[in-house]
């Protein structure tokens, strides 16, 4: 991880103060490997607060003619795991998150559930160093491309049922998936392709429904740009 973090306050277009935002950045596995130190995790119970809230006014204010059940699930599917790390992907956040070696050797700086839980504790951290106004601006500059593009949502929440639905609207076979793993049994990386029409894409994750979830989502990304 370099130790120069100002590219990615530049990407969050907020200044953070420099603790806080380290502590956003320390896995638990990093902390346990070092003295049993604090991590990040009750900032990121702080910050999922804020992200809902935030993506919650926002819908509500911005969509008068959808109902309760259609604004809850855009929020579901911009709050998602699989999104949350699609934006932390953006920013590269991956490259400044502290992780223990276990980790950090079975690809955990691209595993959607460490970078959409880091996200959520910078998100936690901003509200803190500067105020709750900021940190609402910081959620909707990073989530706006999500909403922008309402077909997302459904991507978001559920993208193998989404690549398949595409695909057969596009006149393609289901998709077929592959899943293999690495690493022991208390610390696997699997790994997934997906083949659909003409295409394959690959993901991974701690678990093979991760690992296929993300593959579909970057399949259903280009198939639906063709679309």
């Amino acid at each position: 991880m370099t130790s120069d973090l100002s590219r990615l306050t530049d990407k969050l277009g907020v200044v953070i103060d420099a603790e806080l935002l380290s502590l956003a950045l320390t896995h638990r596995s990093w902390a346990y490997e070092h003295g049993q130190g604090p991590h990040n995790e009750r900032l990121e119970f702080l910050g999922d607060s804020v992200l809902g809230q935030a993506v919650t006014v926002r819908l509500f204010t911005a969509n008068p003619d959808l109902d309760e059940g259609a604004l809850a699930k855009r929020r579901a599917g911009v709050v998602s795991t699989v999104a949350l790390a699609e934006v932390a992907r953006g920013i590269g956040l991956g490259d400044h998150v502290l992780l223990g070696r276990g980790e950090e050797q079975t690809g955990g700086r691209d595993k959607d559930s460490i970078l959409a839980d880091t996200m959520e504790a910078v998100i936690g951290a901003t509200y803190l160093s500067v105020g709750p106004d900021a940190a609402s601006g910081l959620v909707l500059r990073l989530i706006d491309p999500l909403l922008q593009d309402p077909d997302r949502f459904g991507a978001a929440i559920d993208p193998k049922t989404t690549l398949q639905e595409l695909a057969s609207r596009t006149g393609a076979a289901p998709p077929v998936y592959a899943v293999t793993s690495t690493g022991p049994d208390h610390s696997r990386l699997f790994t997934a392709t997906v083949s659909v029409a003409d295409l394959t894409a690959e993901g991974s994750g701690s678990s093979k429904k991760q690992a296929e979830m993300a593959a579909a989502l970057l399949a259903w990304r280009e198939l639906s740009g063709r679309a």
